[in-house]
């Protein structure tokens, strides 16, 4: 499922009406995907989120999908906060109980960690289930130990022609990818490559998806 603001009909004819689109605001903003962070089991909401978003956000989901709002002086959760559905990597910052609310939300193991020396750890990554793309300046050492806690591969890379901010220009899920119009061929190869995208399933929706494409640009 994916969670975006306006306008939704780009992205609903790329899905090809195979991934629920929901439309939101977070505190009365369109940067949604900068203000909260989630993965199969939960979605995590800043404490200036409205009672009507947070109202729409639970109608909207799974009912197994735990959507909270918490009390967290750093807000911009997705800037903060960099998770699948197994590990989350969190900004070195955030309140102690906070770590404990994405622990037992997204059900995840929580580590306080920086990438290349960047603490906006959400901002700076991009994870999946299959694998990881790190901001372009992550040494040898530190892929290896944040591949550890992961458990995942992971590659340094860009997107969007050489743009740092890797959350900024690109999502995933374990079986699809949508980038920045920017991203060049060679970007797009590291990602179908370390998200393992060309092996992943199922291949009848992603087909469906860039049919839907191909068909909205002719």
């Amino acid at each position: 499922m994916a969670i975006v603001w306006l306008p939704l009909e780009a992205l609903k004819a790329s899905t090809g009406g195979v991934i629920p689109v929901v439309k939101t605001s977070i505190a009365g903003t369109r940067i949604v995907g900068r203000l909260c962070a989630g993965n199969k089991n939960g979605l995590l909401l800043p404490h200036t989120t409205t009672d009507q978003e947070l109202q729409h956000l639970r109608n909207s989901l799974p009912d197994q999908v735990v959507v909270q709002r918490i009390e967290e002086k750093l807000s911009a959760l997705g800037n903060c906060i960099a998770c699948n559905d197994h590990v989350a990597l969190t900004h070195t910052d955030l309140d102690r109980e906070t770590e404990e609310i994405i622990a037992d939300v997204l059900g995840v193991e929580v580590f306080r960690q920086t990438i290349a020396g960047n603490i906006l750890v959400g901002s700076f990554c991009a994870l999946s289930n299959r694998g990881g793309l790190v901001h372009p300046h992550t040494s040898i050492e530190d892929l290896d130990e944040l591949s550890t806690l992961l458990q995942v591969p992971l590659v340094a890379g860009t997107v969007n022609r050489g743009s740092e901010v890797i959350a900024a220009g690109m999502i995933v899920n374990d079986w699809t990818s949508f980038c920045g119009s920017d991203t060049t061929a060679t970007e797009l190869s590291v990602i179908e490559s370390v998200f393992k995208l060309r092996d992943s399933q199922p291949s009848v929706i992603v087909d469906e998806m860039r049919k839907s494409l191909i068909d909205s640009y002719v």
